[in-house]
């Protein structure tokens, strides 16, 4: 199978790019958001689910920009408080210690990484020929690696693996979910998002409780107690907060569900095209491409919008921080009243 490695990058340029039929958001009234904006001083080559690459080879994780260098040709994965894992074109899995910041192990995968998660000692991946895998460190060795079905082109935001008590959630490029018990590996669940071929992967996964919320570019799944519910529509982004799931989509809307995936809010903004999006505090933050920060209260009914400049490199939320092309901005100082 050809490699996909160069394929994530040619989808960021597109995101990023635009033509002359393009139309855009053009709020009637914005304002200024330097009071809760920094300067990190630095600029974004690549964006993963958990964090962002900088070009000096640093990385911005959950924590904010770390000082660890993860190496020429290395891209940022994941980390946890010991450990960051880090993958190049080549498919090496780098494991750096935090304390030490030097590499502990290089695992040749052979084909590229598009996500991996770590928790004690294991490691859960999936690459870019849609297989997943899990490796130990202790030992050295892989306990299982399996590949699903051919997919031919993904989405930039892949979302990354979850553990589950011995369980690992493997979200696969081809819109399903592979469920795998660590001790007992060759007995593993599907669960089927969609079929689509192209730009199918799963974009979002999380665990809030006792449900998993999940979804591609065309459909949001909640599995839980209350059961198996679906929502469709073209997301762009997915966030949470305080048993609410706030849509962003690709016609400018933002919808709220709550946990059997009603729509209890929505709000559209007419040609916005969100390139980040989160929800905390009772707050929603939708950042479009053009620069127009929109913060919105929890039922979608109030807003304000502040004016950010045009997103020109990849951006990131981590926490209540936004990076956004070498400027962090604390976005619990901005409002929607």
């Amino acid at each position: 199978m050809k490699s996909l490695s160069l394929l994530t990058f040619s989808i960021a340029a597109l995101l990023f790019s635009g033509c002359s039929s393009k139309k855009y958001f053009e709020p009637e009234q914005t304002f200024s958001a330097s009071n809760a904006s920094t300067s990190y001083g630095g600029s974004m080559s690549d964006i993963s689910r958990e964090g962002g690459t900088l070009k000096s080879g640093q990385y911005i994780g959950k924590e904010g920009v770390s000082s660890i260098n993860l190496g020429e040709g290395y891209r940022f994965l994941n980390e946890n408080d010991t450990y960051v894992l880090a993958t190049n074109a080549e498919g090496i899995l780098k494991i750096i210690d935090k304390k030490t910041k030097e590499t502990v192990r290089a695992v040749s995968l052979k084909v590229p990484v598009v996500s991996a998660t770590i928790q004690n000692g294991t490691i859960a991946y999936i690459l870019n020929s849609n297989t997943f895998g899990i490796y130990q460190m202790a030992g050295n060795r892989k306990v299982v690696e399996s590949r699903s079905e051919a997919i031919f082109a993904i989405d930039t935001r892949a979302a990354s693996p979850i553990f589950i008590d011995s369980l690992v959630v493997m979200p696969m490029l081809d819109g399903k979910l592979i469920i795998v018990n660590i001790e007992d590996s060759e007995n593993a669940k599907v669960v089927y998002l969609s079929t689509e071929k192209f730009f199918n992967n799963i974009i979002y996964l999380s665990r809030k409780g006792n449900t998993m919320i999940t979804a591609t570019p065309k459909k949001l799944l909640s599995l839980g107690n209350k059961g198996q519910n679906e929502y469709k529509a073209n997301i762009s982004e997915v966030a949470f907060d305080n048993g609410i799931i706030y849509i962003f989509t690709k016609e400018g809307e933002i919808i709220a569900l709550d946990s059997n995936l009603e729509k209890v809010g929505e709000a559209k903004y007419k040609f916005a095209h969100y390139s980040v999006g989160t929800a905390f505090n009772g707050r929603v933050y939708g950042l479009d491409q053009g620069g127009s920060l929109i913060v919105m209260d929890s039922t979608l009914s109030k807003h304000k919008i502040y004016d950010l400049g045009e997103v020109s490199e990849p951006a990131f939320i981590a926490g209540t921080k936004l990076y956004k092309d070498g400027d962090i901005i604390e976005l619990s100082k901005l409002g929607y009243e």
